[in-house]
């Protein structure tokens, strides 16, 4: 059996993910997304389309792996007041997660990268990696540091010569960016509203909600991003991110 070269796991058949595990790509990468609003402009899924490509490129940069589907929906609580959203208890989140982690372990997977693409991830990730990592075979990485995501999001708008600095990241510039670069046809242009654009309390934002901060959703001004800097964020977030996984991957 020819090993099929996509890193999409879910469009390879079951032999040729059994040949690809034979030939050495043995980590795989779980974005974990959320359908949730993101402003007039972009589409609920935002969070997952961003997961997608990301763990594609990351799989992709490091040439061994493959990347999972991407977890849906997540942890979406403080954007109920917008229709559309999807949420779900973090306590249901991490079952999720541990049932992806145990299935990749039985089939041989040795590492397990997990990158959440929404805030409101992060930190049930943080609590159930190291749970299932002592639970499983596999070595499981947790790529789930907020505010660094954040720096690479503002780093890559930069390099795509946007100078625009967004403190918390949501249905703004770089978001905004972002999908144009995977699919412009999902962004409306027509739609393009500024958001909140002043200091934000982040506890307020969680504990009252999104609408208790900004009416349309949005934080920051989502006309600034272009499809140069969409493609710049996702080319820095997934360098890194490769970095960091082939630095995790030589330590064990």
């Amino acid at each position: 059996m020819t090993t099929n070269s996509n890193t999409e796991l879910a469009e390879h058949s079951w032999p040729e993910v059994e040949a690809a595990l034979d030939d050495g790509r043995r980590t795989v990468i779980v974005a974990v997304g959320s359908v949730e609003q993101h402003g007039p402009h972009l589409p609920l899924i935002m969070d997952t389309l961003a997961g997608d490509e990301l763990a594609k490129r990351i799989a992709e940069k490091l040439g061994d792996a493959l990347a999972a589907p991407t977890v849906r929906p997540g942890c979406s609580g403080h954007h109920m007041e917008f229709p559309g959203t999807i949420t779900i208890p973090a306590a249901v989140l991490m079952d999720l997660i541990r049932a992806y982690c145990k299935s990749l372990d039985e089939h041989g997977f040795e590492h397990i990268v997990l990158v959440p693409t929404h805030g409101g991830n992060f930190a049930p990730v943080n609590t159930v990696a190291p749970e299932v990592a002592r639970d499983i075979d596999a070595n499981v990485i947790a790529l789930a540091d907020l505010a660094d995501l954040m720096e690479l999001q503002n780093e890559g708008l930069r390099k795509g010569g946007v100078e625009y600095q967004e403190d918390v990241i949501h249905a703004g510039a770089a978001e905004t960016a972002m999908v144009l670069a995977i699919d412009e046809g999902l962004v409306r242009t027509d739609e393009l509203e500024v958001g909140h654009e002043e200091e934000i309390s982040v506890s307020r934002l969680l504990s009252e909600g999104f609408q208790s901060i900004t009416e349309n959703g949005v934080l920051g001004d989502p006309r600034e991003g272009t499809t140069e800097a969409g493609e710049e964020i996702l080319d820095t977030v997934a360098s890194a991110y490769a970095e960091r996984i082939d630095a995790e991957r030589e330590a064990i």
